[in-house]
């Protein structure tokens, strides 16, 4: 290991990414648990259309302070 590199780190997932890329642009945002919200609960895509994957990763969710959008859901289709 170089001297400039640290020895340990700490693991990050999608929500914390993303509530650190919000705050750098000045928007209030915390991780929320995961699959606690009832946007989670449903359904991402309907299964019916060719284009929509029925395989869907749950990232889980973040929550806006001060906005009018309350809760952002992050997925991955594949």
């Amino acid at each position: 290991m170089h001297d400039s590199e640290p020895d340990t780190f700490s693991p990050k997932n999608k929500r914390k990414e993303y509530c650190e890329v919000l705050e750098k642009i000045g928007i209030n945002a915390e991780p929320k648990q995961f699959e606690t919200d009832e946007v989670e609960k449903s359904d991402y895509y309907s299964k019916y259309f060719s284009n929509s994957p029925a395989m869907v990763t749950n990232h889980g969710c973040i929550e806006l302070k001060g906005r009018n959008i309350d809760v952002i859901q992050i997925i991955q289709k594949g």
